[in-house]
């Protein structure tokens, strides 16, 4: 009798024992609930001044950091260079030899208060769009409460991009709960100069690529695709920038006493840079397209992404794009020329009859993995010369005033380089199950963002392959005024992580 009685309760202790192990977790409970819980650090960090141009302010983001990794069992090292230091937070598992490498970014782009709709850009204000197409403010609290996905937080940084820094800290703490860990060693670097174009990354890593050493990066930054699907993008163009200015009168002349007689700086520039494009917007440049092959795959592929070309133009305001490339996707794969800004003199109410000193063009260079940067500076450079111009640095002598009709200065950098991942790559591979066990469908690829991310010293000095993984809605103001995260993109950027900590590699 006892006998039966210990078989029984063996066989209904092992019943209950399989029926715990097969329940299901209720990974989107999971993930809502430390989404919600991670406002208030979202809240806090976004409160914090990030413009770099102000080490003070970048100095407390650090600090900020410092504490949210080290809370969430992670070792912390600052990366110090001449100006702010990049800050380095390291987790190890046992039993693995892999190691991924997590960039994110903390820094954002200048601000202007004025031009915010709310009581400051660094006052993080929950709105709801009504249905004229407003956006209304509501109490931030009502997040706690039971959040619509359509909500929006605005605030310099939300969606580039503190937005994903947070929300992968909200990941951790899901994952905490799921008492897993992944089956890799994490290294996270924060970046506090990207939007200075991080100046100081390529000595870095360099400097540090002991401590950064891994077998693969990933990218948390950047928009969706347009769509607002779940997308992974496997590259970025890399960027350089050139100022022009072109001289005119040793100082502002009366247009009256003096036109028709001084050269007009600001038409001579406009004329200049006119001059580097024909009217279907291709540059005309001799060779600056130079080395760029789309193959009948690449563009099979390019294809494939789910663009609405009609809807493209709808957000944008525009009623036809410039030809270059058959569509959207194939237009991102080559350089650009891209007059950014420009200056001469007095607009509005402040303008006045005076023929300008000078005139400047700010002008940036988009690169794609074929671009040699100083080659696509010097044809600039040559185009300039090509057209009279004697190229000087800063500002001309009296002497060179006297013996040149066309004067032009020329300042250039490079800030980083391109880079592009196979799809059929492990890093690619591995992303893109992650992300299938998460929303039931394979996401959006990207062959290459047309925006540019500073990850090329990565790529190039460690030897390892990246890939972004994009998270946040594409309308999102970043770089502008009203800058802003949909609440839904927020979760989804946690379950997402969630699911990639948790995919085996």
């Amino acid at each position: 009798m006892l006998r039966s009685i210990f078989i029984s309760l063996i066989i209904f202790s092992a019943g209950v024992l399989s029926a715990q192990k097969s329940k299901p977790t209720d990974i989107t409970a999971i993930v809502e609930k430390h989404a919600v819980a991670s406002f208030k650090d979202f809240y806090d960090l976004l409160s914090l001044p990030n413009d770099a141009h102000y080490p003070e302010d970048i100095e407390k983001n650090v600090q900020w950091c410092e504490t949210a990794f080290a809370k969430r069992n992670f070792t912390t090292k600052r990366l110090n260079t001449s100006t702010v230091p990049l800050l380095l937070a390291e987790r190890n598992v046992k039993k693995t030899t892999r190691t991924v490498l997590i960039y994110l970014q903390i820094d954002g782009q200048p601000v202007n208060p004025s031009a915010w709709h709310q009581e400051s850009p660094w006052k993080p204000t929950l709105k709801e769009k009504d249905a004229q197409g407003n956006w209304n403010t509501i109490a931030y609290e009502r997040l706690y409460e039971g959040y619509n996905p359509n909500w929006r937080i605005f605030a310099r940084a939300t969606s580039d991009a503190k937005g994903p820094a947070v929300a992968f800290l909200a990941s951790l703490d899901a994952l905490a709960e799921l008492r897993q860990e992944p089956n890799y060693n994490m290294k996270v670097i924060m970046d506090f100069e990207e939007e200075l174009g991080s100046p100081q990354l390529p000595k870095a890593v360099e400097q540090y690529k002991n401590d950064l050493k891994a077998d693969m990066l990933i990218i948390f930054d950047g928009p969706r695709h347009i769509s607002n699907q779940p997308t992974l993008s496997f590259g970025a163009r890399g960027i350089c920038e050139i100022t022009l200015t072109v001289f005119g009168p040793r100082q502002p002349a009366h247009s009256g006493n003096y036109g028709n007689y001084t050269p007009n700086p600001a038409m001579r520039l406009s004329q200049l840079l006119a001059s580097m494009k024909d009217d279907d917007g291709r540059v005309t440049l001799p060779g600056f397209y130079d080395g760029v092959m789309l193959t009948e795959e690449e563009k099979r592929i390019l294809q494939q992404v789910p663009d609405d070309e009609q809807e493209i133009r709808k957000f944008l305001g525009i009623a036809e794009p410039d030809k270059i490339g058959d569509n959207f996707q194939e237009s991102i794969q080559y350089p650009t020329l891209n007059v950014r800004g420009m200056n001469s003199l007095f607009i509005g109410s402040k303008a006045r009859t005076l023929i300008p000193a000078w005139a400047t063009a700010e002008i940036d260079i988009r690169l794609v993995p074929s671009s040699d940067p100083n080659r696509l500076i010097g044809l600039v450079r040559k185009h300039i010369e090509d057209k009279g111009y004697y190229i000087v640095a800063t500002e001309p002598t009296e002497e060179e005033r006297m013996k040149y009709p066309r004067i032009a200065a020329i300042q250039s950098s490079v800030s980083y380089g391109p880079f592009q991942t196979p799809f059929d790559s492990e890093t690619g591979v591995w992303l893109n199950k992650a992300m299938t066990k998460a929303f039931g469908k394979e996401p959006i690829k990207i062959r290459m963002m047309g925006g540019s991310i500073p990850i090329s010293p990565f790529v190039v000095t460690l030897g390892i392959p990246a890939v972004s993984v994009p998270t946040v809605n594409p309308d999102n103001n970043q770089h502008a005024e009203n800058e802003n995260i949909r609440v839904g993109n927020y979760i989804d950027a946690v379950k997402t992580f969630l699911y990639i900590l948790t995919e085996k590699l």
